[in-house]
């Protein structure tokens, strides 16, 4: 049965988040953004602080939270700024929860433990140059050769690029296969092999204060033994992996609504004109409704997701609902919040222009809207339909995660 309600250890660990946030990185993100630099001290602080294994198991180096409880961590981060969700959404998401589900015990140990302890970061190597949404249409190759694998190719758009210290990555063992994207296969890249090289990306429109990037393999010999899941399983390992992420996008696009929320209930009560609080006209009172209206529904959308996590069930069309839904909403509250705030909002003195430059990312990564909406169509005309997977994402049991 669905519970709305919170546990105490949840509510405390939204809390924690909540008062590191807001204490130690919203001070000091206006100017970052400004930089297009990352805090050097974010993710060794969120590693200190257990989040970036906040919902793996503690046998292999997490907290042993829950599903829901990432998605309230997620939440709480991007309230303050997007770049700390990110983090989230590449390293947790996409990759370590891609580890937890498909990678074999000696792969757990070896790289999962020591990314959800924080010793190492973690990303997510998909799109490339000429390859977003259409993935088959990657050109990395990988090729056998004895023990090892020769992989070359680049990813752009990749997001702690020059942070991460391993990259799942996806290349094409069998270029000619038919469909293309049963060729895909997935591999974990260590950044300090020899050929992996990367950069930053400048001139972004917004997540300016965080780490996205382009990474380059020239004829990197990558062992066997880092390769996840069998040959040809990449693409269905890679679709696993966005339901983790969109996940994380959708808990975190429903933080951004709400800070958009709070930051326009502040300005309305405060801002007079015509010798009244603007709080008080009826249309600033109708962009206020729309705002609570988004953030409730967007929260009770990965609530739901979370809890189907939690259970095992198998949640792609309603995580696909889930950021769909969150991330264009969110794009709507922070531009009417830039509307309530008139001039003001225009200018970085207010916070207001960073939400609504922060929340376009969201509907292109991690499925753009349109890719979401052909999604729904095919599940309700009943086109679309979920097999079972090898490996699943396991269900959230208390016993094994916290002993």
């Amino acid at each position: 049965m669905l519970n709305f309600s919170l546990t105490e250890e949840q509510e405390a660990v939204a809390d924690m988040v909540r008062q590191f946030a807001e204490k130690e990185v919203y001070p000091t993100i206006k100017e970052y953004d400004r930089q297009q630099e990352m805090n050097p001290a974010v993710m060794p602080r969120m590693a200190e602080l257990g989040i970036l294994g906040i919902n793996i198991p503690v046998r292999y180096g997490g907290q042993g939270f829950d599903y829901v409880t990432l998605g309230l961590v997620c939440e709480e981060l991007e309230r303050v700024d997007t770049t700390l969700r990110v983090v989230m959404s590449v390293h947790m998401g996409l990759n370590s929860m891609g580890v937890l589900q498909w990678g074999t015990e000696e792969q757990k140990q070896r790289f999962l433990a020591p990314q959800a302890r924080g010793e190492k970061y973690a990303g997510f190597g998909l799109t490339e140059p000429g390859a977003g949404s259409d993935v088959a249409g990657m050109r990395s190759t990988a090729v056998r050769d004895g023990d090892d694998y020769i992989i070359n190719g680049e990813k752009m758009w990749i997001s702690l690029a020059t942070k991460a210290h391993h990259i799942l990555w996806f290349a094409k063992t069998d270029p000619d296969a038919q469909p293309a994207h049963k060729g895909i296969t997935a591999f974990m890249v260590e950044m300090d092999m020899p050929g992996v090289t990367s950069g930053d990306i400048h001139g972004k429109l917004g997540v300016r204060a965080g780490s996205t990037g382009w990474i380059h393999c020239d004829n990197v010999r990558v062992p066997a033994a880092n390769r996840i899941g069998e040959e040809g399983e990449g693409f269905k390992i890679a679709m696993s992996c966005l339901d983790n992420g969109r996940y994380t996008v959708a808990a975190g696009a429903t933080g951004l609504i709400r800070t958009s929320l709070e930051a326009s209930l502040k300005y309305a009560n405060e801002r007079e004109t015509f010798g009244k609080p603007i709080a008080q006209y009826q249309l600033i009172q109708q962009k206020i409704a729309w705002m609570t209206q988004w953030y409730d529904n967007a929260r009770l959308l990965y609530l739901r997701v979370g809890w189907m996590k939690n259970e095992g069930i198998r949640n792609t069309r309603e995580v696909s609902m889930a950021k769909w839904y969150a991330t264009d909403q969110s794009f709507k509250a922070a531009n009417e919040a830039i509307q309530i705030h008139g001039a003001y909002g225009f200018s970085d003195e207010y916070d207001v222009e960073r939400y609504l430059r922060n929340s376009r990312g969201a509907i292109i990564y991690e499925g753009t809207s349109e890719i979401h909406q052909l999604m729904q169509a095919g599940y309700a005309f009943g086109w679309r339909k979920d097999k079972p997977l090898r490996c699943e994402l396991p269900a959230y049991d208390p016993d094994f995660w916290t002993e």
